[in-house]
């Protein structure tokens, strides 16, 4: 046989030992190598916290690496807007808080849609907001405090996180749920609105449970309120604000895990179940309880519901508020 012949059957041979070795690398259950979930917020906060502890429990039960990259930025739309231009093979997911349905309505060319961009995964949590009020303000019920804001209009001002925050939106529909004129003092977070609401020159803040608590368990503030349907594990004796007459009144920051769009379904149905059982774990549910954090969880299917529902609630308020985008 000529070299040249010699030479094309063994590459040829070669090529074709190659087709099994290259099949079965492709057939490699998901997954075969390391997972990333986008957090679109700084370190230390709620979402954080729940990428951490999942992600770690995640490492163990599909045998990968779990890698948290945070992205923060411009109102969380930097790490949202990653997540989305992501590859929808389930090696990129991400996990959103509550402004992942309000920044539609706050933002224009976010270059993303909260629903058409992504593939839910499961909802993991919500955040409960707490009415906390200076401690020298005679109120020791939400009406009692409504009622002090109508008879002192030019002391109603309430401290918010900044524009279209969780706070700013809790404010929002507690004045139009209420009726009572109030000025909407904006701060860079909870660490800078704190001091002035211990200091008297605020009246009252609606803060997520996890930053506030221990100023209330102190009696630095007093808790009238709390924002959700339920009330929270962390202040069980503190009322609802529908218990107390805001009849159909729900704020708070919630969310979950997510995936680019077009991502396999089944991909996402195995996602679905792993986070799903790391959510029931006793010492996952132990840490997060502690940060303040209500564990939900469930389908797919029912987070989309719960992201449209979340889109229309706040649209109506962005729109009644008289809020612009940017």
């Amino acid at each position: 046989m000529q070299l040249a012949s010699l030479v094309k059957v063994l590459a040829v041979s070669a090529s074709l030992a190659m087709v099994p070795a290259l099949a079965s690398a492709q057939a490699q259950p998901y997954p075969n190598h390391a997972i990333k979930i986008i957090v679109p917020a700084p370190p230390g906060g709620a979402i954080d916290t729940i990428a951490r502890v999942v992600g770690d429990k995640l490492a163990l039960s599909m045998g990968q690496p779990v890698v948290v990259d945070n992205r923060p930025g411009a109102s969380n739309n930097l790490g949202t807007d990653v997540l989305a231009k992501a590859a929808p093979d389930g090696y990129t997911i991400g996990i959103v808080g509550g402004s992942h349905n309000t920044n539609k309505f706050l933002f224009r060319n976010l270059g993303w849609d909260p629903e058409k961009s992504f593939e839910p995964i499961v909802y993991t949590h919500e955040v409960p907001l707490v009415f906390a009020i200076y401690p020298q303000i005679p109120a020791r019920t939400l009406p009692e405090f409504v009622a002090w804001m109508k008879a002192n209009p030019d002391q109603a001002k309430v401290a918010t996180s900044g524009r279209g925050s969780a706070q700013e939106m809790a404010a929002e529909m507690f004045r139009m749920a209420s009726g009572a004129q109030m000025l909407l003092v904006p701060y860079k977070g909870s660490s800078a609105a704190h001091p002035d609401l211990l200091a008297g020159r605020t009246a009252l803040y609606i803060d997520t449970v996890s930053a506030i608590q221990s100023q209330v368990k102190a009696g630095n503030v007093r808790a009238v309120a709390v924002s959700t349907r339920k009330r929270s594990s962390s202040l069980p004796d503190v009322p609802t604000a529908e218990e107390q007459g805001l009849k159909g009144y729900d704020a708070n920051t919630n969310g979950g895990f997510l995936a680019p769009a077009g991502t396999p379904k089944a991909i996402v149905a195995k996602l679905n179940a792993e986070i799903n059982a790391a959510l029931k774990l006793p010492d996952v549910r132990a840490k997060l309880e502690a940060a303040g954090i209500e564990i939900q969880g469930g389908t797919p299917q029912e987070y989309a519901a719960l992201i449209k529902s979340d889109l229309a609630k706040w649209g109506k308020v962005v729109k009644e508020a008289g809020i612009q985008p940017e």
